[in-house]
């Protein structure tokens, strides 16, 4: 894989990108107007490109002082396995390095994927300590 082949850019993804995105990885449609609001509320977006197309994105929302949350890390699938979602999470770690010393920073894992995480430091819940949210 060429590196410069692949660009790791900090921008917004448009609406009908990120819900492009969502489309093709299973993750079913939004809202058009929740999800121009959310995306333009995020703290730190992060958009992976291959011949000036967005291929993935991720982004971090929270309060931007003591909590954030890495959200939408999705790269579609032609596109997986080849290093890119590292690429994106180096640069979202690195945004969270100079903007979260010493917050709480959580995500939420597809299934199967909390291995890739781990490597950024992140670890799963223990039993005594379950989560929740509202569906």
């Amino acid at each position: 894989m060429q590196q410069d082949e692949y660009q790791v850019v900090e921008r917004i993804p448009t609406v009908e990108e990120y819900l492009a995105l969502r489309e093709v990885v299973g993750w079913g449609q939004r809202d058009e107007q929740m999800t121009a609001r959310g995306l333009s509320n995020a703290l730190f977006t992060v958009c992976l490109l291959h011949e000036g197309k967005v291929i993935g994105c991720g982004r971090v929302i929270g309060d931007g002082g003591l909590y954030f949350y890495l959200q939408d890390i999705i790269i579609l699938p032609a596109f997986q396995g080849k290093g890119l979602g590292k690429r994106l999470m180096e640069a979202i770690m690195a945004y969270l390095e100079d903007h979260a010393p010493g917050a709480f920073v959580g995500l939420m894992a597809a299934e199967g994927a909390s291995d890739f995480y781990k490597q950024f430091g992140f670890a799963v819940r223990p039993p005594e300590r379950p989560g929740m949210f509202r569906l």
